[in-house]
């Protein structure tokens, strides 16, 4: 196989729309309002609000140097063209690791909602399935994307019904037990793990058609819509149950419903997290291997996973990879914490993605550098405060990657 054919420009804005959507709905609707109810109780839809508008600033900052720089890989190559080979590396480490966390996670997510019996052998399987979706074509992973949010809404919409017509907490529970400002932050940051996913439009970038218009359009579209379903589901369940039930569920939505007066509608809640995270998975294999053919294309990865598929025109070898790192950390791993760690790394990685648009031309499709300025301080506050060992974690992980870095320089120098 040989690394000279470039990836096939194969989507349109629709299917840029939908791919971020995938990516998205689900995993902070099902599994981080839990989290993020139990730091900011009553006050969770300010931290919803916080983590929309830092999302807002990273998409408009990711926005913009997609359209200038229309190659895969994201972050990692806008540090790289922007503030120097070190910062894109960094970029790239961080959304690997944070993102092979979260690949693991809805993994794990899809084995315990579909059949907790055998979950983790489940979760296995489902890897490899979308990893075999992932090789056949970009196409048909924006089909099955579709699909599959489609399925999403429609149990998300079940979902409301079921808590405003089942509920009978109603405004007292919802207010009873206000937050603090710094848990405010806290779940924001929870809840930053569920707007990422607009990533993947960027990552994808050598991969639309026309990404100077098709990207900045699709990014901003995709997030705008995600943010009023989280809003209107966060809502629903606050008025059904309070922040306390909640914090206190595993599977919040489903908890809140079978609590209210149409329990019966719990059963497909569940069948609907468990297809959500299947979309998540499939858009988080496409995005992670379209990073890594980017670092192996700079060598910052061994250059065989920079190979592309001279038919399929595909990463395969990223995409298997990926796969087997993510296998192999369902069999042996337990990824309860990993909505913490994953966020703290693509907080991370956005941070650079703001750092690299703050040094755009002035009359690069922006009037001035307002909204990576705010994007940039809002991913380190965001960042900093989520859970201490989260972020010890995530810093450990960083260096490492730096260290890594730096002993490669070291040696080829």
């Amino acid at each position: 196989m040989s690394t000279s054919p470039s990836l096939r420009r194969a989507l349109g804005t629709r299917d840029a729309v939908v791919i971020g959507m995938g990516s998205m709905i689900g995993a902070g609707v099902f599994t981080a309002i839990a989290p993020a109810a139990g730091a900011a109780g009553s006050w969770l839809l300010i931290g919803l609000a916080i983590a929309g508008a830092v999302a807002f600033c990273n998409a408009m900052s990711s926005a913009w140097l997609a359209a200038r720089y229309p190659e895969s890989g994201g972050t990692y190559v806008y540090g790289r063209r922007r503030l120097g080979h070190f910062w894109g590396f960094l970029a790239g480490w961080a959304f690997v690791v944070g993102k092979l966390a979260s690949c693991a996670a809805m993994a794990f997510t899809i084995g315990a909602y579909a059949w907790p019996d055998q979950a983790r052998a489940l979760a296995i399987a489902a890897v490899v399935v979308l990893v075999a979706i992932n090789c056949a074509g970009i196409e048909r992973t924006s089909a099955a994307t579709r699909v599959i949010l489609a399925i999403s809404l429609l149990a998300l919409a079940v979902t409301v019904v079921a808590l405003l017509g089942g509920g009978s907490s109603g405004l007292g529970a919802a207010v009873e037990s206000p937050g603090s400002p710094s848990g405010v932050l806290e779940a924001a940051g929870f809840f930053f793990f569920a707007f990422a996913g607009y990533a993947r439009i960027a990552t994808l970038g050598e991969e639309v058609r026309d990404p100077a218009r098709t990207i900045p359009r699709a990014i901003p579209i995709a997030l705008s819509i995600v943010l009023a379903v989280y809003a209107v589901v966060a809502v629903s369940a606050l008025w059904a149950v309070g922040p306390a039930a909640l914090a206190a569920s595993p599977d919040p939505l489903a908890t809140a419903v079978e609590a209210g007066g149409m329990a019966g509608l719990a059963t497909v809640v569940r069948a609907g997290a468990a297809i959500a995270s299947v979309g998540v998975l499939l858009a988080l294999i496409a995005g992670i291997s379209r990073t890594g053919l980017a670092m192996a294309r700079g060598g910052d990865l061994p250059r065989w996973l920079g190979t592309v598929h001279p038919r399929l025109r595909t990463p395969y070898r990223a995409e298997i990879a990926v796969g087997v790192v993510v296998i192999a950390t369902v069999a042996l791993g337990d990824l309860r914490g990993a909505i913490a760690f994953s966020s703290f790394a693509v907080l991370g990685y956005y941070a650079i993605a703001n750092a690299a648009a703050w040094t755009l031309p002035r009359g690069h499709a922006r009037a001035s550098r307002a909204v990576p300025a705010l994007g940039l301080i809002g991913c380190l506050a965001v960042a900093l405060a989520l859970p201490w060992q989260s972020v010890a974690q995530g810093a450990a992980v960083l260096a490492v990657g730096a260290l890594a870095f730096g002993v490669r320089r070291l040696v080829r120098a």
